[in-house]
């Protein structure tokens, strides 16, 4: 038995040898041919781009600390061709698709429902989804949005957001429950009215990244999260209780009083939420349930 497995090992040694040379050419053959079939298809865009009667100029921030080479921030241009009703997030899926594959960005339901695709275009925060191309002035800048740590091209690290919005405990908590086992917990129109607008938010974070008090102070709340607060202080089916507890969480130092009304949130929210007066309206609450008449 011991003079069996030395020879095995010197009959397959060769063949090893052979092999490795071999893996390695298919790998670089393999390598070579990607690399020709994307420029192809480069220059295939180039071209259709070109015969295009009409094409958008768009200037994409490009960012990949893994990648050697693309560590260090630069924009990158193309041109789409142009049709009626493009996106932004359009014009980023033709880049990717026909230009680069390595182009990252974050984007779901294309319904301005889900918010992943939230980004700074021109200047602005804006849902990519949403956001026209016929409205915006060429060449079209579109960066990550601001204030947050770039994971990779146009994604931004969201964890900080997600934990602001889950300290204000975003959940019903009422003193009591329907007696009927299937009994809904009823909720007057005119108190719908009221919180209706708040229950809008999809959680893009352009707000958070558009108000200078949360760029300077990591621990406020920030507008999404107070006004996921006004969602559930303000519904007439939380309980006394609970909205009281919700208060002493949006009241503290880095809470509803750090707000400095500045209307940034309000004026870039895609689905055009008062973030602003649902804040003061919170201060005030705040203001009286700390009154004592006595």
């Amino acid at each position: 038995m011991s003079t069996q497995v030395p020879k095995q090992k010197e009959a397959e040694s060769p063949a090893e040898e052979e092999s490795a040379p071999s893996v390695g050419k298919q790998r670089r053959d393999q390598a070579k041919a990607e690399r020709r079939t994307a420029a192809e298809k480069q220059k295939e865009a180039a071209e259709k781009a070109k015969e295009a009667e009409d094409t958008y100029h768009i200037k994409v921030f490009r960012y990949d600390p893994e990648v050697e080479g693309k560590q260090e921030p630069r924009f990158d241009e193309f041109h789409v061709p142009f049709t009626k009703g493009m996106t932004v997030l359009d014009a980023l899926m033709y880049a990717r698709d026909h230009y680069d594959p390595s182009l990252t960005f974050r984007h779901s339901c294309r319904q301005a429902i889900c918010g992943s695709d939230a980004f700074f275009v021109n200047g602005s925060q804006k849902l990519g989804c949403k956001t026209q191309l016929s409205e915006l002035s060429e060449p079209v800048r579109i960066e990550p949005l601001p204030h947050q740590d770039v994971v990779k091209d146009l994604v931004v690290d969201m964890d900080h957001f997600y934990e602001q919005m889950h300290a204000i405990e975003p959940y019903f908590d009422p003193d009591e429950l329907p007696d009927g086992e299937l009994e809904e917990q009823r909720q007057t129109r005119e108190n719908r009215e009221k919180v209706k607008m708040s229950t809008r938010c999809i959680w893009c974070g352009a707000c958070m990244s558009s108000c200078n008090i949360a760029a300077g102070d990591n621990q406020y709340l920030g507008p999404a999260a107070i006004n996921k607060a006004y969602r559930f202080a303000m519904d007439e089916r939380e309980g006394e209780a609970r909205k009281q507890e919700r208060l002493k969480i949006i009241e503290q130092e880095h809470g509803v009083w750090r707000c400095q009304t500045q209307f940034s949130c309000t004026e870039v929210c895609p689905k055009d939420i008062p973030l602003t007066e649902h804040i003061q309206e919170l201060k005030r609450e705040a203001v009286k349930s700390n009154l004592k008449f006595w």
